[in-house]
């Protein structure tokens, strides 16, 4: 997500150069590129009108700092404003009552039982709370088995219901479910409709009174661009809104949904999903984003998502495995390249770094997830002897493993000549003071736009 429009508006404020002041005339091309760049990523007008206007106010007159470019003084503020136009900080929900019930509604095909299921999953492992759902979708042929499934695979108890039953009826046995059996919260899925169905608008509200909940919340696909904004609002005019989640911001490179839902529905954008995985689900921070959005990375989010999924016990038992020079072998190789598919991959690690969303692109467009995929294959094929000894492999053991890999000998042989360079990077980084010069080392054979950013200061250097 965001990709035209990172690029787009990274190309514009490089063109401010050499400026001590900055002003109406030095800024205005920029801001016409910044005003195109919004357009083209299907913000809507009224959104990229103020915008442009907060930014122009902000910028006029300002002095440049002495320890920033006029490019990067300008950055800044187009930085604060974009935080400000998402919302300014992460809001989380409100879980009040017992249970605390969550209404999910959306038009049809927006992804609202799939976002049930990730939220659960959220809920219970990041929130520690007890929750079950229900599906009071009547009219989606198996809605309520797909609930159900998803339900079990994310470890959650979903509350068996039937299409030939009324949806009220559904999620009045649903909450007294819940209460009896101690539930944290209770998500409750609502069939897909069209916002000009006064019919299905009129059901939704009374299911809305009947259960009073702590959250209604509006699930809307990120791919529907300006109209995402729009269905919001209309949503919104029919039921009390306390947030939006916006789903397959993975398949959308715009991103203008994001940046128009708020300042339009004024309700705040809680949750952003960007994958079909049911771990797919991040609350959202409108700073991170703003960052990503501008080419400057999003460590914090890099730093929690390594905190969640590193196994910090194989780590510890790794580093002290080669610090008593007992070797890097195949198996542990093996282990990086798991850890880092939990992660998301090469791509998903790079858009986070700063300066680096570029190279997350090209990443993506080599297929390194692929890559690994390959890698894992071939290392499964070993013997556990061969797997500690890949020194010793011959020609009739290599050829044995790339058949039951379904791999090629050249596959094998690069496999082989990364873990060699892997190795030799963990015994210099058992050396004092190895890392730091392994560093120093690396930015001289970095390809070109991928060390920029890394140093010290706020933005990139333009």
């Amino acid at each position: 997500m965001f990709e035209n429009l990172s690029e787009r508006l990274s190309k514009s404020l490089r063109s401010l150069t050499g400026n001590a002041r900055l002003t109406e005339d030095n800024i205005k091309d920029t801001l016409r590129e910044v005003r195109m760049a919004l357009l083209e990523a299907d913000v809507a007008l009224p959104v990229v009108k103020s915008f442009i206007e907060q930014v122009r106010e902000r910028a006029v007159g300002q002095e440049v700092s002495k320890a920033l470019k006029p490019g990067e003084q300008f950055l800044k503020i187009v930085n604060e404003t974009l935080t400000e136009v998402m919302g300014a900080s992460c809001e989380s929900l409100q879980l009040k009552g017992e249970p605390a019930i969550v209404l999910m509604a959306g038009l049809q095909g927006a992804g609202k039982t799939t976002t049930v299921a990730k939220l659960a999953r959220y809920l219970r492992e990041r929130e520690k709370k007890k929750v079950l759902v229900v599906s009071a979708d009547v009219y989606r042929p198996a809605a309520m088995d797909q609930l159900q499934t998803l339900a079990k695979e994310v470890g959650v108890d979903c509350f068996a219901s039937s299409p030939s039953e009324a949806p009220q009826k559904i999620v009045a046995q649903a909450q007294r479910e819940a209460k009896i059996g101690f539930y944290d919260v209770l998500l409750v899925d609502t069939a897909g409709r069209l916002h000009v169905d006064a019919e299905m608008m009129a059901e939704i509200q009374a299911l809305h009174q009947s259960l009073s909940p702590c959250e209604t919340l509006f699930v809307v696909d990120a791919m529907t661009g300006q109209d995402a904004a729009n269905t919001a609002k209309a949503f919104g005019e029919a039921l009390p809104l306390t947030g939006v989640v916006l789903t397959k911001a993975d398949g959308d490179a715009r991103g203008g949904a994001a940046l128009s839902v708020r300042q339009i529905t004024g309700k705040p954008i809680k949750f952003i999903g960007s994958g079909e995985k049911t771990d797919a689900l991040e609350p959202f921070h409108p700073d991170r984003i703003a960052s990503r959005i501008l080419g400057m990375g999003d460590l914090l989010s890099l730093i929690e998502e390594a905190e969640r999924t590193l196994d910090k016990t194989k780590a510890e038992k790794l580093a002290k495995k080669v610090k008593k020079g007992k070797g890097f072998d195949l198996e542990d190789f093996r282990e990086q390249l798991q850890q880092m598919k939990k992660m998301g991959g090469m791509s998903s690690m790079l858009e986070k770094l700063p300066g680096m969303s570029g190279m997350a692109k090209l990443a993506e467009q080599q297929g390194p997830m692929k890559e690994m995929g390959k890698m894992e294959a071939i290392i499964n094929s070993m013997t556990p002897w061969e797997r500690q000894k890949p020194e010793l492999l011959n020609g009739s053991r290599k050829r044995r493993i790339c058949e039951g890999s379904g791999t090629q000998l050249q596959d094998l042989n690069r496999l082989i000549k990364q873990h060699k360079q892997m190795q030799k990077m963990m015994k210099k980084m058992t050396n004092k003071g190895a890392v730091a010069n392994m560093m120093r080392g690396m930015q001289g054979q970095l390809p070109p736009g991928m060390g920029g950013g890394m140093g010290g200061g706020f933005p990139p250097r333009f």
